[in-house]
């Protein structure tokens, strides 16, 4: 699922963190704007990212490590305002969910299947420049990699 506008950013290696801009009422709206990995408590990874929006909360598995994913998209609207993806939710190996902070536009998509035994360690975000004047929809797609 997952939108195809914007080119795909470099790969990294791999909790979470969100970039969100929030509803903006009669203005253009984006919704999912970044995604960052951490790194074993030690860096941060972070594809190509949108221009809007700010950081949310880190969320961390209580135990083991991201295995699994589901992203929130909107279809194209046509006429009217797109967002692309809005939301991201992961699966820990240990059964717990991270609820992704997000927009409430689209669709839940299908949960990835898990990575095992590693988890996920990198990400690659597909991401629509600014339009200027246009409609500006900021992340359209996530593709993450397992560790082997």
């Amino acid at each position: 699922m997952g939108g195809t506008r914007g080119g795909r950013g470099g790969r990294v290696t791999a909790p979470r963190r969100p970039q969100v801009e929030e509803p903006q009422g009669s203005g253009d709206d984006t919704g999912l704007n970044a995604i960052r990995l951490l790194c074993g408590g030690t860096g941060t990874v972070t594809s190509s990212q949108g221009a809007w929006g700010k950081w949310g909360r880190t969320q961390f598995c209580p135990r083991g490590h991201l295995v699994a994913f589901r992203l929130r998209t909107e279809e194209r609207q046509g006429r009217g305002d797109d967002t692309a993806a809005n939301a991201l939710d992961f699966r820990c190996s240990q059964g717990h969910l991270l609820q992704g902070a997000g927009t409430p536009w689209g669709s839940w998509g299908a949960w990835s299947p898990p990575c095992a035994p590693g988890g996920i360690c990198g990400l690659q975000t597909r991401v629509e420049p600014p339009q200027g004047r246009g409609d500006d929809t900021a992340l359209n797609n996530v593709r993450f990699f397992c560790c082997q």
